[in-house]
């Protein structure tokens, strides 16, 4: 690069690491966002968190200006499993999608339209969500290739919502959306050092949204700050007939943004999970600092001794790919037949292994393993088994009887490890922190908030509640964001330790 060409680039990134201001993101444009993915996704550390752009977003922005509201003119990126009705495709992440023009809004995205956002582009994922191997590297797609974590080039931006983690980290856009069967808005939000927000299974509509799981799936808000989170919540929210999850979501929607300037962890009673934060000892020290401030801002901390049974993950997985074959089926059967105008029509998960072995480029780095055991999986008796035994486990002996009986309103653990390195050639390697699968499994919100860094690589804190009290989570968040004194770190744009 030349000595020129690094001076401009080093200049977006100033902009970029500034984005926390809430100033600065009042002077956010879709030119200026266009611009800085120019320049540190495209070109310069090559991000490559953003899979397509929308043709249409100068359009929309302008179209913006009539909406009064928090929300207009917030400029967003959309997981590429997420449908649109703009000019893009939506591709999973996989060449079987790469024409899947099904001009169609998922109905979340209605609300969010109405509120004033722009749409900006799609974001690169883990392809099929990361279900379709269990050797696959977090951020890779065969349409997208590897995504990387801004704090550290050659390290792991998690997954499956990799590029949308990495682009608000990276400030490619004011907030994004993710989506979560498992840890797949959490993990990535903490590895980027951003706030994630998981809700309440059916809080919000999936329907057309690229599926793994009915039991487990929603979509969710990746942001800067906790407000922004709920801000996107409060137009996301909402019950729709085609999706019987969310039939009690007209019910508990509210402005989620509501009262949390206010919010306050006084007396209140926080389970926390040692179990969860695992052995290394920059870790513990670094939950320790989050503890100290949660205390100083008047908790009460309980200490938990818990440890997630192993039949709950293992009848989790039986749910996932009994319903992978299921669910995913019944999405590519409502897909436009034009979708397909330079592929083969694929309606069933049988389709999608026979293209995938018909193209190298899918298989290369990773097989389809867990495509093969999906489509292996057609016992309904040991999957209603799995589901009611796991979700049981999670919930009503998982959840809610750690919350009743240690009297405490929320469960706290650190949510993911530091990110590791990238290897494409044998797939993730990581220490074993957090335990968001309990609240993934029993589909209760899950709200992860920086906390601040283990080396320069950044580290969240999970806030975990009962079913439906989404707003309570964003507020005892909201108090931590307030109180806690370790630093956030800003993106480096460079490899880790350079």
């Amino acid at each position: 690069m030349s000595r020129l060409a690094a001076k401009a680039v080093s200049a977006v990134l100033l902009a970029a690491t500034a984005l926390a201001a809430p100033a600065v993101h009042a002077q956010e444009t879709v030119a200026t966002y266009l611009a800085r993915i120019k320049a540190i996704d495209k070109a310069g550390p090559k991000i490559n968190a953003v899979i397509a752009l929308n043709p249409d977003a100068a359009k929309a922005e302008a179209a913006a200006k009539s909406v009064t509201g928090p929300l207009a003119g917030k400029v967003i990126l959309v997981k590429d499993n997420v449908e649109t009705a703009d000019r893009m495709p939506t591709t999973a992440g996989s060449l079987l999608l790469k024409d899947n023009f099904a001009g169609r809004d998922a109905p979340f995205m209605v609300g969010l339209r109405a509120a004033g956002v722009v749409v900006l582009g799609k974001t690169n994922l883990s392809e099929w969500a990361n279900m379709r191997s269990g050797q696959s590297s977090s951020g890779w797609s065969a349409v997208g290739g590897q995504t990387r974590n801004p704090h550290a080039l050659d390290r792991s931006p998690c997954g499956s919502s990799s590029g949308s983690g990495a682009a608000i980290a990276a400030g490619m856009a004011w907030g994004a959306i993710g989506s979560e069967t498992d840890g797949s808005i959490t993990c990535p939000a903490s590895l980027n050092g951003i706030v994630g927000f998981k809700p309440t299974v059916g809080m919000i509509s999936r329907t057309h949204v690229v599926p793994i799981s009915h039991s487990q799936d929603t979509v969710g808000p990746m942001t800067t700050s906790v407000r922004d989170a709920a801000l996107m919540l409060t137009a996301m929210a909402g019950t729709d007939p085609a999706d019987p999850a969310t039939a009690e979501a007209d019910a508990h929607k509210t402005d989620f943004a509501a009262g949390l300037a206010a919010s306050s962890l006084k007396g209140v009673r926080l389970g926390v999970l040692r179990k969860a934060v695992g052995n290394n000892p920059k870790v513990i020290a670094l939950f320790d600092k989050a503890l100290d401030d949660l205390k100083a801002a008047g908790a009460v901390l309980v200490d938990i001794d818990y440890t997630p049974p192993g039949e709950m993950g293992r009848d989790e997985y039986t749910v996932l790919l009994y319903e992978l074959r299921t669910d995913l089926a019944a999405y590519l059967q409502s897909v436009p037949a034009s979708s397909f105008k330079d592929t083969p029509p694929a309606r069933t998960l049988a389709d999608a292994i026979a293209f995938n072995k018909a193209h190298p480029e899918e298989l290369r780095w990773f097989p389809q393993d867990e495509f093969d055991e999906a489509e292996a999986m057609t016992d309904t008796a040991v999957y209603q088994k799995a589901r009611a035994n796991s979700l049981r486990l999670a919930g009503v002996d998982g959840i809610d009887k750690l919350l009743a009986d240690n009297r405490v309103s929320f469960l706290i653990a650190p949510t993911a490890p530091p990110a590791w390195a990238i290897d494409l050639v044998t797939g993730d390697h990581s220490i074993d922190v957090g335990m968001g699968s309990l609240a993934a499994i029993s589909g209760y919100p899950h709200l992860t908030v920086p906390m601040g860094a283990v080396e320069g690589l950044p580290m969240g804190l999970s806030f975990m509640g009962a079913k439906w009290d989404d707003k309570r989570v964003l507020e005892a968040g909201a108090a931590y964001e307030r109180a806690r004194t370790v630093p956030v770190p800003k993106p480096a744009l460079k490899r880790w330790g350079e």
